[in-house]
């Protein structure tokens, strides 16, 4: 992807757009990246994040409410590596990452509230696909995701043009 910048999207439509809360810390070495929305909902348990990653990414962005847990991670370096290899474009977590060394040399982009060196479970226990908010905003699955350095926005349809991604 080409460079995006929210702060420009924001000038040309702000009207279309929510702007997360800013309390993300950036990982991986994308420092920008956008797509559809894709949902997952989950505490603790990061067995639907691996499920979802494993299914082709092109042209989305993952968005995990891990309902603000900083007990353990939702996230780590083989997980990364899924997304990657079946082409998400990033990665939005409510919770935590861990192996932050090894996903900031990978060509992703994350954000997330911060590290954490502890496993999820395995439960299986979650939802997809539905709506979630965390950050001052609803994620709507099928809706836009637009990330930089300056933060997170969200619309209801894509707003970049095509030499612009």
């Amino acid at each position: 992807m080409n460079h995006i910048s929210t702060a420009d999207l924001w000038d040309q439509h702000h009207q279309q757009l929510r702007c997360a809360d800013p309390i993300f810390y950036p990982f991986g070495m994308k420092t920008g990246f956008a797509g559809e929305i894709v949902t997952v909902k989950v505490f603790e348990d990061n067995s639907l994040v691996r499920k979802t990653l494993e299914t082709a990414g092109t042209g989305k962005v993952l968005v995990v409410d891990g309902g603000g847990s900083l007990r353990c991670a939702l996230l780590g370096d083989r997980l990364a590596s899924l997304a990657i290899n079946n082409g998400w474009q990033g990665i939005i977590i409510y919770g935590c990452i861990r192996d932050r060394v090894a996903i900031d040399e990978m060509n992703i982009g994350v954000r997330a509230l911060n590290t954490c060196p502890v496993k999820s479970i395995k439960r299986g226990i979650g939802e997809t696909n539905i709506s979630v908010r965390f950050a001052g905003i609803v994620f709507e699955p099928g809706h836009f995701v637009y990330a930089d350095a300056d933060g997170i926005l969200v619309s209801e349809h894509w707003l970049l043009a095509e030499a612009e991604f």
